[in-house]
């Protein structure tokens, strides 16, 4: 049997659209290969976006402004000195973009001008930390990478 160019040229193409519909398989039913979405609810998240920033405003306005930074302990988020430490509030996002599930929050209640997040909480690797926090009425939010 003679198979002239034309021919050749459909038996290509099948047999790539073959291999591309095999892997495509392949990709979408192992589980190795999972395809969570880095934020459950992302379009309700992007409506906030301005208000994120004019809290970072804030936040960089400040004379003394917060100091996330490694310790032995863990991490510790230091607030500025000349803020009364009780009225402090909000939360801390601990983000593994990794991994979803090792992702957390910590509550802000101090009663000294930081906090810490312990060790036994975080495991090697990269770490997103979101400060979002309120002092008298005013929203500030910190934002930090480290690498635990």
């Amino acid at each position: 049997m003679k198979i002239n160019w034309g021919t050749g040229i459909v038996i290509a193409f099948g047999l790539f659209m073959a291999f591309i519909l095999s892997f495509v398989y392949k990709v979408q039913s192992n589980q190795k290969y999972d395809n969570e979405l880095v934020t459950e609810e992302y379009y309700k998240k992007e409506a906030s976006v301005q208000s994120d920033i004019e809290k970072k405003q804030n936040a960089n306005a400040l004379v003394n402004l917060v100091v996330i930074k490694e310790v032995e302990q863990g991490i510790q988020v230091v607030f500025p000195k000349d803020f009364d430490c009780t009225k402090i509030s909000g939360k801390v996002s601990i983000y593994r973009p990794s991994s979803q599930k090792l992702d957390f929050e910590i509550p802000i209640s101090l009663s000294s001008s930081y906090l810490l997040i312990p060790k036994s909480n975080l495991t090697g690797g990269l770490w997103d930390i979101t400060v979002d926090w309120t002092y008298t009425g005013v929203d500030y939010m910190n934002k930090e990478t480290i690498y635990f």
